[in-house]
């Protein structure tokens, strides 16, 4: 039987999407976690050039309940910063992090999303890039195209595309080999630029989490937040409101919807220090998305990624997995389970890495080594027992 995943019209493993695209050019550096092409916007041979483009996903239709049960427009704010992380950190992973131009392609149904929903996500993406101003990370935006497509698109998707130009000596391409050991950066928690706790979600997994974590009540009070193509008994079969209060330690809480919609947080920041002082000795930069915390077997070869020391479960995640009761392997192939960035590195470097991500107020620690093998696999140690994955 197929996974709840799968039957809600989404994949983990993307598997037709690389099976598509396997016979496309790769770039100059395969292995590099974005495609680096040449410098075609400057013609210069020691540059390249990296553009990428993402959106928040379903993630914009959790927004969507959440905005229409409580108003707060705030949330439309975080779907702008889920959908530029998901360029800007797979950017990052390749050393792009600074003078990054930006374009946005957003699609409404105007029935259903105002002109004010609308003007919060356009200004969203310029008060995120003042933000990152404000830590070192120059974001231009260029503009965009805004569409009414209601024809289309139930509520609203909101994409990005991101583009810079990066000196070759600058760019980071994956050599993950035996030895190294990986430095797990936390997802949840508040960072030092962040201005309340973060759940950890990101913007991979939503389609399961919206549909495992709330009431089967908002189904029939909001048909246009899913697709009614879906089997009726996956949608909406959970047991929490979404103004309900969930506990995220010591003695605090958030609600329900707020913790799953926490905005994909942005490691711009900590890649920036990390490049500046240990770009040399950088094995590898992983960002956990599709796949999360099997995402690196698409950039190794003859290795095996062991992963014996993860973080603790979250509360967020620790919620979906009591909610779904999705077993342990599938949960780490779809949530990032706690760290979204991974470093690659000898091990004597590991603990300069740990204090740049304290520098930041991110937790961070060794969550296992690398080790010869016939075949590139990665093999998780999670709380269910022990899983194999192979590309």
């Amino acid at each position: 039987m197929s996974s709840k995943y799968e039957q809600r019209g989404v994949s983990a493993t993307k598997s037709e999407v690389h099976e598509a695209i396997k016979g496309l050019d790769k770039g100059l550096f395969p292995r590099a976690f974005c495609k680096v092409l040449p410098d075609v916007a400057g013609g210069d041979a020691d540059w390249c050039n990296i553009m990428h483009a993402d959106t928040a996903g379903t993630k914009t239709s959790l927004a969507y309940l959440y905005w229409k049960e409580t108003g707060d427009l705030s949330v439309w704010e975080g779907i702008v910063q889920d959908s530029l992380v998901m360029n800007l950190d797979d950017m990052g992973c390749v050393g792009a992090v600074d003078n990054i131009l930006i374009s946005s392609t957003i699609g409404r149904n105007r029935h259903r999303i105002p002109g004010e929903v609308l003007a919060t996500i356009i200004q969203g993406a310029q008060k995120f890039a003042d933000k990152m101003a404000g830590q070192g990370v120059g974001l231009h935006l260029t503009g965009g195209e805004t569409a009414d497509v209601g024809d289309i698109v139930r509520t609203i998707d909101v994409g990005f595309t991101t583009f810079a130009r990066l000196r070759r000596d600058k760019l980071v391409v994956n050599d993950i080999k035996p030895g190294n050991v990986i430095v797990g950066l936390a997802s949840y928690g508040q960072s030092t630029y962040e201005t309340e706790y973060n759940g950890g979600m990101g913007s991979n997994g939503l389609t399961s989490a919206r549909h495992d974590v709330f009431k089967h009540e908002y189904a029939d009070k909001y048909p246009e937040s899913f697709n009614p193509e879906v089997p009726r008994e996956v949608i909406y079969q959970g047991s929490r409101s979404l103004t309900e209060q969930i506990s995220i330690g010591h003695g605090r809480t958030m609600s329900a919807g707020k913790l799953v919609l926490s905005p994909t947080r942005t490691y711009l920041p900590v890649l920036k220090v990390l490049l500046d002082e240990l770009q040399p000795k950088i094995a590898g930069l992983i960002h956990c998305t599709g796949g999360a915390q099997t995402k690196v077997v698409k950039f190794i070869d003859k290795v095996r990624v062991v992963k014996d020391n993860l973080f603790a479960t979250p509360p967020l995640f620790d919620l979906l997995r009591q909610e779904s009761g999705t077993d342990w392997r599938e949960l780490y192939q779809v949530f990032n389970m706690g760290h979204r960035l991974e470093v690659y590195l000898p091990e004597a470097e590991a603990a300069t890495v740990l204090g740049i991500a304290a520098r930041f107020n991110i937790d961070a620690q060794v969550v296992g080594y690398v080790e010869a093998a016939d075949s590139p696999s990665v093999r998780l140690h999670t709380p269910g027992g022990v899983e194999d994955y192979e590309e």
